[in-house]
């Protein structure tokens, strides 16, 4: 890419850690040696003034000692430099250098040595003004007219213009509705200043203006203005660009006309002198500068524009000419003369590069060489083309795209969650009813094969359970490294979590920049959330899991929840969730049989499942492969379908009682506008769609907040009045918003955390009942794992996609698809948008007839080979299921027979006697 790189004519680095900006740079011929040759001039945010005279420098030499006439200190920061008649009495050229609170024009001259040192340069204080306002930038020019020397206008960091008749201070000026200074410019042929507002528009005001306008002492309009006994500052042109300028340049190649040109964030515009748009351009990259700087042709200009690319390009009006790469971000171009070199091209950085180049290219001595032309035997070409095809397509099949053995080697992650709680709980003022909450420590190591690159490891439990750290990073891994990080869980919530597995899951680079992502899965204690408790007599839910091997002691079970006795054959134990419910587990003396009870049908599901889990490691130990769970009583839909009202009734229905709430308590204090009390009133009758409440919550919300912003504006117009009037009670209607604001916002964030508890809760009864069919039907994994896509779609409840129609549409697709019945079914009504139910009797219908199917013989599966035949259909949303009258009455009967409203889940045989409680009976 050498053609289109900036060719280096002479360089180098200014300080150590210093700043520039684009003020900083000047070029001008600052020593009036008459030869015009220009001299780089610098100034940087440290205080230090260095002027140059570069020489071109040889293959491999740096810049010269001699190269730099002047280095000075000047304590204070320096924003601009700038070279023009600024002394009185003479036509000579001389340094202006602005501070942020002062103003300095200095004399720069040079003296011949005695000996070989060579010309000495030095530089003399002229005049200097203190300014009463911290400044900005400025500008200069013959203003008014004026022939011969040149006038200097500063612009305050508040808006204000300070005229300076080189010695003398002349006059200051506020710009009317300042808020934000930006670039400012002068034109000679108008003899106007030119800046672009905070507003974000260019404007321009005349001389003749701001000399006659009233003086600004102070920033509001003075009592004389408000009798008309001064002139008002009015603007002579506007013209709105939609962004922030950066810069601003006015050229004149002739004495007939002049263009204005503004630098936007994304365009550049050229400008007529009376404000109309003559072009504009927009660009492909972030600019940092620009400057105009000639014209080739007839009504063309030429512009210079860098940008933050390290680009610097050449547009002949809005056509790009040439582009040519800088080793840099320039914050400041200039083009001059050095060496009778004209065009030679000056450009600074922020961090001090200061570089002198020129665009052209260096010739190449690089010659390709000669192919030795052969021909081609198209014959051989073709057979070794099908035998690479066939190479590849071997491969495929055998190990896929990328090799299995590879995937895994690269990356190992293993989880080890510690036997032991920690000795100093984690959990800081976190407590769950009267108990303390415990925490246990996870290690997860990482071993890599081969280096890996910007690692990320990411933990994931289920809420409630939290972690001390969720993240870690890495950002580099080399090759046999083993990383492991430990943090802790614990019980934030006084509801349980649905499940007490926890992933990890890692993200990574590999050296050639390909992505992959490893996890692994660990399972958290039963006591982290759990502690022994005493066993029940009643239960309002109970459940019996029959297992085909003798049953087990409950203390080799579940040990730590019970204590030893004589008879080591415990076959009942309680357990006490720290929530505060309670759980009982039975084992049966006799038969094969478990019970599990408890007051809540959900908080049987954790119970339920460790003990599969653990009588199915006990057997794996013992070295029995044939052991089996199943589930024989009725499955406990009524219960489930209770569990389902209450979530959908409860989500809703919170947030009309705290809209009632927040209408009762701010009405009496605040004085409630009448159309707050509409959308109440609006919100408690209409039950049949109060999902939507929500979105009324937030557009309440809102609305408040728009209504509290509309109160500061009033109030703070009052305030800044010369002359305030009676406040009207807006301070009191600003309290009342503010109450309101924050009524609405806890009213937000409660109903978000009763709306996750609920679907925690309901997420628990889930597991359940998919685990129970699961044991029912004796379904394999791939089975369940298809009812749990169907019935656990989403990891949280939102306003904008509920549970109910998610699992419905689910349903509604095996339904039709792997459990249809009669090809009628499998012709699918999709529609590609969910709706919003309004009671949940359908979706109840659709749970009832899926457990009807599968009882009936139907199977589970993603094609729909079992099933007639038929295409494979994913869906948005589902119609209702086509039903007959005959067929409804028939599933009707059926759910009576087999799924009966029983509180009390038990089988026929009783198992009262296994108990040692009196009193547990059927």
């Amino acid at each position: 890419m050498s053609l289109f790189k900036a060719r280096d004519w002479w360089s180098t680095v200014l300080g150590e850690k210093e700043e520039f900006d684009q003020g900083c740079l000047c070029l001008a011929d600052v020593d009036n040696t008459g030869n015009g040759q220009d001299k780089v001039i610098v100034g940087s945010f440290m205080g230090y003034l260095r002027i140059f005279n570069p020489h071109p420098v040889k293959t491999a030499d740096g810049a010269q000692a001699e190269d730099l006439l002047l280095e000075v200190h000047l304590r204070d920061p320096i924003l601009q430099v700038e070279v023009g008649k600024f002394v009185s009495g003479t036509e000579m050229l001389h340094l202006a250098v602005l501070h942020s609170r002062k103003l300095c024009v200095y004399s720069v001259s040079g003296s011949l040595g005695n000996v070989e040192h060579g010309t000495q340069y030095q530089i003399k204080l002229m005049y200097e003004h203190n300014l009463q306002r911290t400044a900005c930038n400025m500008t200069y020019g013959s203003f008014g007219g004026v022939k011969g020397r040149d006038l200097i206008c500063i612009q305050s960091m508040d808006g204000m213009l300070m005229v300076f008749e080189q010695e003398s201070y002349a006059f200051g000026r506020f710009l009317p509705g300042s808020l934000l200074p930006g670039p400012l410019a002068y034109s000679s042929r108008t003899d106007s200043f030119i800046t672009v507002s905070s507003c974000r528009q260019v404007e321009s005001y005349k001389y003749q203006v701001l000399a006659f306008a009233t003086d600004a002492d102070k920033r509001q309009e003075t009592e004389q203005q408000k009798l008309g006994s001064g002139k008002r500052l009015v603007v002579d042109w506007t013209l709105n660009i939609g962004e922030q300028a950066l810069d601003i340049c006015i050229v004149s190649f002739n004495q007939s006309a002049s263009s204005v040109f503004v630098l936007g964030e994304r365009n550049f515009f050229c400008l007529k002198d009376n404000g109309q748009i003559r072009f504009m351009k927009k660009l492909d990259c972030s600019p940092s500068c620009f400057l105009p700087y000639c014209s080739v042709s007839e009504g063309t200009i030429n512009t210079l524009i860098g940008n933050h690319n390290n680009m610097l390009h050449v547009y002949q009006d809005v056509t790009l000419k040439w582009a040519t790469q800088l080793p840099h971000i320039p914050v400041a171009v200039r083009v001059g003369c050095l060496h009778d070199l004209k065009g030679v091209i000056v450009t600074l950085s922020d961090d001090g590069h200061l570089q002198c180049s020129y665009l052209g290219t260096d010739p190449s001595l690089f010659q390709a060489p000669k192919v030795e032309s052969r021909e081609l035997n198209y014959d051989e070409l073709d057979v070794e083309l099908k035998e690479l095809q066939k190479i590849i397509k071997d491969v495929n099949k055998s190990q896929g795209v990328w090799p299995m053995t590879e995937r895994e080697d690269d990356l190992k992650v293993s989880a080890m969650v510690s036997p032991n709680f920690d000795s100093v709980s984690q959990s800081t003022d976190v407590e769950v009813g009267a108990d303390l909450v415990p925490s246990v420590t996870v290690k997860v190591t990482l071993q890599n094969r081969v280096t890996l690159q910007k690692i990320r490891l990411s933990v994931y439990v289920q809420p409630p359970l939290v972690l001390t750290c969720d993240q870690f990073t890495f950002e580099f891994m080399a090759p046999e490294m083993t990383r492991t990080v430990g943090f802790s869980v614990y019980l934030k919530g006084s509801y349980l979590p649905s499940e007490l597995e926890g992933n990890a899951v890692v993200s990574y680079s590999r050296p050639t920049g390909i992505p992959r992502v490893s996890q692994c899965k660990f399972r958290l204690p039963l006591k982290l959330i759990c502690l022994p408790g005493q066993p029940s007599k009643t239960a309002s839910h109970k459940l019996t899991i029959d297992t085909n091997k003798s049953p087990v002691s409950l203390l080799s079970l579940f040990p730590g929840f019970a204590n030893q006795s004589e008879d080591d054959q415990v076959n009942v134990m309680g357990f006490r969730f720290l929530g505060g419910s309670r759980v009982t587990l039975l084992a049966s003396k006799t038969s094969q049989r478990y019970r599990i009870q408890s007051e809540q049908f959900e908080d049987l599901w954790l119970i339920t499942n460790e003990l599969i889990i653990r009588l199915q490691e006990y057997f794996e130990k013992q070295g029995i492969k044939d052991f089996a769970c199943s589930f024989s009583g009725s499955m406990p839909l009524q219960e489930y379908f209770e569990l389902i009202d209450h979530h959908f009734e409860r989500i809703y229905f919170d947030l009309v009682s705290y809209l009632m709430l927040l209408k009762l308590g701010l009405k009496e204090v605040n004085k409630i506008p009448s159309f707050f009390s509409n959308h109440v009133s609006v919100l408690h009758t209409c039950t049949e769609k109060l999902r939507i409440n929500g979105e009324k919550l937030e557009e309440l919300l809102s609305e408040r907040a728009v209504q509290f912003r509309a109160i500061q504006r009033r109030l703070l117009t009052r305030f800044k009045d010369k002359t305030p009037g009676p406040l009207q009670h807006l301070d009191t209607l600003l309290d009342g918003t503010y109450k309101q604001v924050i009524s609405l916002a806890d009213a937000v964030e409660e109903n978000q955390d009763n709306l996750f508890q609920s679907f925690t809760r309901l997420k628990s009864a889930t597991h359940l009942v998919i685990l129970l069919i699961g044991l029912w039907q004796k379904l394999s994994a791939d089975q369940i794992a298809i009812l749990e896509a169907a019935f656990l779609p989403l990891q949280q409840d939102t306003q904008e996609l509920g549970w109910e129609e998610t699992v419905d549409a689910a349903i509604s697709h095996l339904l039709k698809t792997c459990l249809s019945k009669s090809s009628k079914e499998q012709a699918l009504n999709l529609s590609s948008q969910l709706s919003i139910p309004k009671d949940t009797s359908r979706l109840k219908k659709h749970i009832t007839l899926l457990c009807d199917r599968l009882a009936k013989g139907g199977r589970l599966c993603l094609s729909t080979d079992a099933a007639a035949p038929q295409t494979m259909v994913m869906p948005g949303g589902c119609a209702t299921i086509p039903e007959s009258d005959l067929e409804e009455r028939s599933v009707e009967q059926d759910s009576t027979e087999l799924f009966t409203n029983h509180k009390h889940l038990i089988v026929e045989t009783p198992i009262a006697e296994v108990s040692p409680l009196q009193g547990v009976s059927e």
